[in-house]
């Protein structure tokens, strides 16, 4: 019998706190532009699982491509850190939901689409 599918959701950071977001973790490596902390509502902000500054600045920057960085991205969710990140975020979706939190305005094509994606493949 396969595993329950977790309830792990990504919304924007901006959008206000919902009842059902359960666990509220940040994905950014850094602080959202003109939100107040009390507004935000986080509960985690694993930095660890964040792109890191390198990659974010090449990822801006004119040579870059969304396939290459997801490639980078996935080798920099593989280092030990960004793994035990990962399994702590594995053991909150086991207990509820969690909502990923990103100030991208288009999560969807961005690393929290990558990070979402490796949640679900380990969980295999």
């Amino acid at each position: 019998m396969p595993a329950p599918t977790p309830d792990v959701r990504v919304r924007r950071v901006y959008e206000p706190p919902a009842a059902d977001d359960g666990v509220r973790v940040l994905v950014d490596r850094l602080w959202p532009r003109g939100l107040a902390k009390t507004d935000a509502r986080i509960d985690e902000w694993p930095k660890a699982l964040t792109p890191s500054t390198e990659l974010r600045r090449w990822y801006h920057g004119p040579d870059s491509e969304y396939e290459e960085f997801c490639r980078r991205y996935e080798g920099e969710l593989a280092e030990p850190a960004a793994a035990e990140a990962l399994d702590r975020l594995r053991a909150l979706a086991a207990e509820g939901p969690v909502t990923l939190l990103t100030a991208a305005k288009e999560p969807s094509a961005g690393h929290t689409a990558v990070l979402l994606r490796v949640l679900k493949a380990s969980r295999a």
